[in-house]
């Protein structure tokens, strides 16, 4: 975001290759869903297979940093979200952001990062979904928010922060191959890696004022390929999530291309707050839709709010209505709120707000899913 701003069920599984998490070769269900990971695990395909059967009927709903604490509490708890407070149930989607991996014990937002890979696996047993973002610092000083360098240039092949750049990278795929479950045999969580999000924006040192539409490719594909190929990480769905766009070709001047692509996303505050208007939202969800029906991706709203959430109603007349005003519009398959930090900074109710309530109507709707109400998302039946 800019700068203003759990049931594992365990199945006995009859083959080793999928105890173990592994490459989905050997079993045509899996061989024909077409990842941007051609080795992605089976658990992997069956989550971006199932992800997208769900946005033709439902959405997932999902919130940044859920369980690591909330509004007026941060002590630790397995099993706490201010979204279970008020409603009885989980978010169906966790989000965690992995900005300061290997500078400090705590991301931007402090949580400890030991802690976030025991809550990952936590949401993976609940059957629920992970997906990670990475404010990541400039290489030239400074913060994801700290612009005037080229730093995308900096970092390709050949620049001179091109090995620190590398460096970064391991130290991701470290934490992601830590994600790993079972007892005899481990396996790897899928995860939804979303790098380099609201691009269209300028905020971010990698947004469209800062590189080109060449380099912001050249950089996507470089971490595809070393994440995927060198580090032998087989475990991650690839979102493409740009900030508001004008229109398909706006949408799609920076896009990586189907092989690098498997979550086709928007982030989007600016439409859902004061002074927005929620049909630019449908507006543009329908355009994302289409994008990913024609490229057989999944479509999502990966990141969104309203600060503080001042309208006690604004879960079933304001989020809700749009996400239905438009058949098309409606077929994404999850939408995640940002986080609940304190009174004056928080995206979704916690008890006594307002619109307690009013998210408990939105809950209830047939079209919403949250944990304990999610089909088994890792395995095709």
């Amino acid at each position: 975001m800019n700068a203003n701003q759990r049931i594992t069920r365990i199945f006995l599984i009859p083959t080793m290759a999928v105890l173990i998490g592994g490459a989905a070769s050997g079993d045509a269900r899996y061989a024909d869903i077409q990842t941007c990971d051609p080795l992605a695990s089976k658990a992997t395909k069956a989550l971006f297979a199932n992800l997208k059967a769900i946005g033709r009927q439902n959405i997932l709903f999902g919130h940044q940093d859920a369980l690591a604490y909330g509004v007026h509490w941060d002590e630790w708890h397995k099993s706490r979200s201010d979204v279970k407070d008020v409603c009885g149930q989980h978010p169906a989607v966790f989000g965690w952001d992995v900005s300061k991996l290997g500078k400090y014990d705590y991301n931007i937002d402090s949580v400890n990062f030991e802690q976030m890979k025991d809550w990952i696996k936590e949401v993976y047993k609940m059957g629920g979904v992970n997906t990670i973002s990475w404010h990541l610092d400039n290489f030239h000083g400074g913060d994801s928010w700290t612009v005037g360098e080229k730093v995308v240039r900096s970092i390709l092949p050949g620049g001179t922060k091109h090995q620190a750049y590398i460096a970064k990278l391991d130290l991701f795929a470290d934490f992601i191959q830590d994600l790993r479950v079972g007892f005899l045999f481990k396996r790897s969580i899928p995860i939804v890696f979303r790098p380099f999000h609201e691009h269209t924006g300028s905020w971010f040192w990698w947004g469209d004022q800062h590189c080109t539409a060449d380099e912001y490719k050249a950089l996507w594909h470089f971490t595809v390929r070393y994440l995927r190929d060198q580090k032998g990480l087989h475990n991650l769905l690839w979102a493409y999530s740009p900030d508001i766009f004008r229109d398909k070709d706006h949408y799609l001047e920076r896009y990586p291309g189907d092989a690098y692509v498997d979550v086709i996303g928007l982030d989007d505050y600016h439409d859902v707050g004061s002074g927005g208007k929620m049909e630019d939202l449908t507006r543009r969800l329908k355009v994302v839709v289409e994008i990913a029906e024609s490229k057989g991706k999944i479509a999502a709203l990966t990141e969104t709010g309203f600060e503080k959430i001042p309208e006690k109603n604004w879960w079933t007349q304001k989020l809700l209505p749009a996400l239905k005003a438009d058949p098309t519009a409606s077929r994404i398959s999850w939408v995640l709120l940002w986080r609940n930090d304190r009174p004056s900074h928080h995206y979704a109710p916690f008890p006594q707000h307002e619109s307690a309530a009013d998210f408990i109507e939105f809950k209830n709707d047939p079209m919403t899913l949250f944990a304990g109400e999610l089909p088994r998302l890792y395995r095709l039946d």
